[in-house]
């Protein structure tokens, strides 16, 4: 039987990783990029926000990490090709790869707000495939010698749950879910460790992108009625399931407020 002590010593480090963190011009992408960062990976922080992302990577630095600010746009895959030559040159192929880009513009179908639509699938799915087309080449490489590779794909709990004005929005993120599932089947036997962390309620700026009214609404009233996840929770997970055993692959992590229905 395995003691405590021997647990711990399996556990395995980040100080070796290098780590690709998409959407990490805020929330849940920029407090992952702390705490991998924190937890001695060097850190590539991509987003549209180039002003954001170098603050990010200064405040990191500051703390004693590495980190390199890289511009990219999920949507376009010139873009990602370009960043991950970028971090390439600089630190190595990417082991480590959160796909954390998203947005989330909810309203009633009947609104038919077709723009929104075709935003969200763009974002949420088509920059989801494009980040693993960019960056699933230097992940196996990592695994074929021998080392820990781990692509964390984010989704939500909205993707197994149904809410209202949220079809689309909803329907994007099961399919991130269903797609990490599929994936894990293909890479596992490769080495390369798929993962999908679906939070519930975390409060972030994806919020701040909702303009319905009864959307808004609900939300004000579910931050009264319990308390919502902070970025740093769902941070905490990955970090935890990046650092696993080879051998161990938390396929699907859920994380709820305590109090969340």
């Amino acid at each position: 039987m395995r003691t405590t002590d021997n647990l711990k010593d399996h556990t395995m480090t980040l100080a070796t990783r290098v780590a690709v963190v998409t959407g990490a011009s805020s929330g849940i992408g920029a407090a992952t990029a702390r705490l991998l960062a924190a937890r001695g990976a060097k850190v590539a922080v991509l987003a549209r926000r180039l002003d954001r992302l170098g603050e990010l990577a200064h405040e990191i630095k500051l703390a004693g990490g590495q980190a390199l600010a890289v511009a990219a746009d999920t949507t376009d895959r010139a873009s990602l090709a370009a960043a991950a030559h970028r971090i390439t040159e600089t630190y190595g192929a990417a082991d480590l790869v959160v796909n954390n880009a998203g947005v989330m513009l909810p309203s009633a179908i009947q609104a038919r707000n077709s723009a929104d639509w075709q935003r969200e699938i763009d974002v949420n799915v088509s920059g989801v495939l494009n980040v693993i087309d960019a960056f699933l080449p230097g992940l196996l490489a990592a695994a074929e010698a021998g080392r820990p590779a781990d692509l964390v794909n984010m989704s939500s709990m909205v993707s197994h749950v149904v809410f209202p004005y949220m079809a689309v929005y909803n329907a994007t993120k099961a399919a991130v879910s269903h797609l990490s599932r599929t994936m894990r089947t293909e890479l596992g036997p490769q080495g390369v460790r798929v993962s999908v962390v679906e939070p519930a309620m975390t409060a972030t700026e994806l919020q701040g992108h909702v303009t319905d009214e009864g959307v808004n609404a609900w939300v004000a009233q579910a931050r009264e009625a319990f308390e919502w996840l902070a970025p740093e929770d769902v941070a905490d997970a990955v970090a935890y399931l990046t650092s696993r055993p080879a051998h161990v692959n938390l396929s699907q992590v859920v994380v709820y407020p305590t109090r969340q229905a």
